[in-house]
């Protein structure tokens, strides 16, 4: 039987898979200061940069080819150190593939009882994973003296 999260508990997305919070993001028609447009998916953000909260605000034009749900209900971003990984050791239905919407960064977008879920891959996450493999892996095979 699966653990029932008490109200005190955070996610377990946080505890267990160590997710990290990055924003929110809520659609809306409203045109605001400061937007930034995305023309492969037809859309304006705008907030981020300047939300203590993480809160980016959307507007879609009328044939952006993101999803209805995206472009309609409100979704949670979280960091992941490694999209792949996340994507194949969780039970997670998939709305939109891993993409890159920007240099160095990848994302996916998830549904959880009925709310979209924005996962993120920053490339130097992955820099660093690769790079503490790597030294892992050179002085696994050596004896203890040659150790750094």
């Amino acid at each position: 039987m699966a653990k029932i999260r008490q109200d005190h508990e955070p996610p377990e997305s946080i505890v267990s898979w160590g997710w990290k919070y990055h924003h929110l993001g809520i659609p809306t028609k409203k045109k605001l200061p400061d937007e930034v447009y995305l023309p492969q998916f037809k859309f304006y953000v705008s907030g981020f940069k300047t939300s203590p909260f993480g809160i980016e605000w959307m507007r879609f034009e009328k044939y952006s080819p993101v999803s209805q749900l995206i472009r309609t209900v409100p979704h949670i971003a979280f960091e992941v150190d490694n999209l792949d990984y996340e994507l194949a050791n969780h039970d997670l239905k998939i709305i939109t593939e891993p993409n890159s919407p920007g240099k160095g960064i990848r994302v996916a977008m998830i549904i959880h009882n009925g709310a979209p879920i924005e996962l993120i891959e920053f490339e130097k996450k992955i820099n660093k994973c690769m790079r503490l493999i790597v030294h892992t892996f050179k002085y696994s095979n050596k004896p203890n003296n040659e150790m750094e």
